[in-house]
């Protein structure tokens, strides 16, 4: 019984020390990447994105309407304009999320994309001036830290926002995305 009990002891720490080896090792998946499903392995070198021609010739049918865009145009609908060069290679952020039918991950229930959009605008007064209150207002999925995030993961728009953002402010408009509008505030 005494070998019975000194296995199973020496079996849950050997057990918690590779949970902990798992969570603190390097290049492990961080909880932004959680936000792009497509996201499989992050440490390797984003793949380059194809262009919008190349984009709609690859789609075949569109099942939804966030399939529909490629989400590379600035949220007003103008071109794209490539990051700065003194723009940081990842950043931390905080996101509020508002689904809408037809959006990955949306529930059954989603609302229509008019009304998600009007509850984000909605709540982005109050993100302005309380974000962590204003995370209530979002769907599941909805933090004021959801860590850091490098380029090359998101859609070019998002990035784009989210990446010449000043830090601490929340961007000025929700951004569409294959997900729902996003609210999102660059942290570091």
């Amino acid at each position: 019984m005494q070998r019975f009990s000194a296995f199973l002891f020496f079996s849950l720490v050997a057990a918690a020390a590779v949970v902990i080896v798992l969570k603190v090792r390097p290049g492990g998946r961080s909880r932004a990447a959680a936000f792009h499903p497509a996201v499989e392995n992050p440490s390797r070198a984003p793949e380059p994105r194809p262009s919008a021609s190349e984009a709609e010739s690859r789609a075949g049918p569109i099942g939804s309407q966030a399939e529909a865009r490629d989400f590379a145009t600035l949220p007003d609908g103008g071109p794209l304009p490539p990051l700065p060069p003194d723009a940081p290679k990842s950043v931390g952020f905080g996101v509020i999320l508002f689904g809408y039918q037809g959006a990955q991950l949306a529930d059954k229930n989603a609302p229509t994309k008019a009304f998600a959009l009007q509850r984000a605008t909605e709540a982005l007064k109050e993100a302005r001036r309380d974000f962590e209150g204003a995370v209530k207002r979002g769907d599941r999925g909805s933090t004021a830290d959801a860590g850091q995030i490098q380029r090359g993961i998101l859609e070019p728009a998002l990035e784009y926002a989210l990446f010449t953002l000043p830090v601490g402010t929340v961007h000025r408009v929700p951004i569409d995305t294959p997900r729902g509008y996003w609210l999102v505030r660059r942290n570091d």
